[in-house]
Parts: C-alpha cells; structure tokens; sequence
C-alpha cells in the first residue's frame, strides 16, 4: 500500500507525506486534485459579527445620511432653477426683453405728475391706446377690466394696476382720460401728457403710434401697437398679450408670472 502511494505523491509532484492524511490523499486522488482536510469544525459566528460589516445605526450615520440628502435635494433644486433662468433668458431674447420697457414721466386725469417710479414694487398692466378709438381699444380695455376682476377675487394674488396711456395727447387731454378710463373700470388709471412725453413712453416700450388723415370734421384715427404689457414691481417687461389672448388666458398667465417672481425672490439661490 505504501508503495501506491509513494507512487501517487510523485504523480501530482507531493513533497511531504507528512501534511496530509491516508484519506484526505485517497479522496483528493478520487478528483485527480491533492486537498487538505482539516479535522477542525468551524466556529459559529455570532451576531455582531455578521452585523459588523454594516455598522449599528447611530445619530451620526443618521446626520451624514440627513446631509447628503439635504445636499442633494439643493443641488436640484439649483439644476432646476439653472434650467428655468436659461428658459427664461432664451425668451426674453426672442421677445428682445432688454429693449422694452422704461422710465417715463405722464399726467394723471387729475393733472399730477406720474412717474414710472412711483409705480415701482407694484405689477403693472399696461396698454397704449386713444380714447376716440371707435371699436379695438374699447375691446382691449374691456378685456383688461375682466382680467383685473378676475384677479382681484385670487386669494394670495396682489393687486395689479392696470393703466391706460394715451398716444393721442392733442385731443386726450388729462380730463378726457379720466373720464374714458371710468366706463371701464375704477381701477384703471389713465395718463397723458405732452407730445414729448407720450412720445418718450412709446419709445420705453416700442410701441408704434401714427395719426392718420383728418377728415372734414377734422377727426382721425390713430393707428397703434394693439398690445398689454406686463410689468413687474422691479420695474422689469415681464410678458405682452394681444388681441388673440382672452381674458382668462392673460389672468392664468400672469398668475405664473407672479409665482414664479415670488419664488425666485424667496429662493436659497436668490
């Protein structure tokens, strides 16, 4: 027998009989492979130990993982208001936002001059027009009327001013405003003034204006931009509506714009 398996170590290059048993060589040989077999049975492990890869949770564990979270959650909220201000910076220069809008200097219907910084902190609704209109600035201002009442009955909305401009100022006199602007709506303020004056506002908001041939009564119509701009309380042309938008459309629209003022304003980021 010894000698089978002296044969054996020398067929798998065994050196020491020594280190291993007859059973363990016979088994192993069974597989063609030489293995040890330890007569040791293992010790059972306890339950800290299995546990202990993974860590007992703690206040501390609990505080990295709070911040982590809390860090995350800033860095989307930061991705997200990134991707809205590039949304927002791409409209504003479709609509060419830095050019619209201004200061301006006009006359209320009691004869008091109104400037455009007076208004300031306040939302603005503004549309150009002329108080012999015969049809598209009744409608307009109409229309403007509906969206300022629809807004005053929001809860959490503010009080937007509407205000009507005048780009006839020959025959709009500060009296003749007042009186137009109260068929619509007590709310709307409307302001004149001189030719220079009204000149410069149209100019802020590039609005077009051109009188037209008189006629034998020496009436005309002035042609218009047909358009109401937003404002908000920086001061800043936020959006315009045209005759296409109904009244509801411009109160939902503005009511976004509001929001979204109201949120970069109170943002972590602002």
């Amino acid at each position: 027998m010894s000698r089978i398996l002296r044969n054996i170590y020398q067929k798998l290059n065994i050196n020491s009989h020594a280190k291993f048993g007859h059973k363990g060589i016979v088994s192993a040989v069974h597989y063609n492979i030489a293995r040890y077999y330890s007569q040791k049975r293992p010790s059972k492990a306890s339950s800290y130990d299995l546990a202990k890869g993974i860590g007992p949770i703690t206040w501390r564990n609990l505080g990295i993982t709070a911040g982590l979270g809390a860090t995350l959650l800033a860095f989307m909220l930061y991705v997200k208001k990134e991707k809205e201000a590039a949304l927002d910076k791409e409209r504003n220069r479709m609509l060419g936002k830095a050019s619209i809008g201004g200061k301006f200097e006009l006359v209320d219907s009691l004869g008091k001059l109104r400037k455009s910084d007076e208004f300031l902190g306040q939302w603005l609704l503004i549309y150009f027009g002329f108080t012999h209109c015969p049809d598209i600035c009744p409608d307009e201002l109409e229309k403007m009327s509906d969206v300022i009442d629809n807004l005053d009955n929001e809860e959490n909305v503010p009080k937007i001013q509407p205000l009507f401009i005048s780009v006839d100022p020959n025959r709009d006199t500060p009296d003749i405003v007042g009186k137009y602007c109260k068929e619509f709506s007590p709310r709307l303020l409307g302001l004149t003034g001189s030719e220079e004056q009204v000149a410069k506002a149209c100019k802020a908001y590039r609005v077009y204006f051109s009188a037209g041939p008189k006629d034998k009564d020496k009436d005309y119509i002035v042609d218009h931009t047909i358009i109401m701009y937003l404002v908000n309380p920086d001061g800043a042309f936020v959006d315009y509506y045209g005759q296409n938008r109904t009244s509801s459309e411009i109160a939902s629209s503005i009511k976004i714009h509001i929001s979204k003022y109201n949120y970069n304003k109170n943002s972590w980021f602002s």
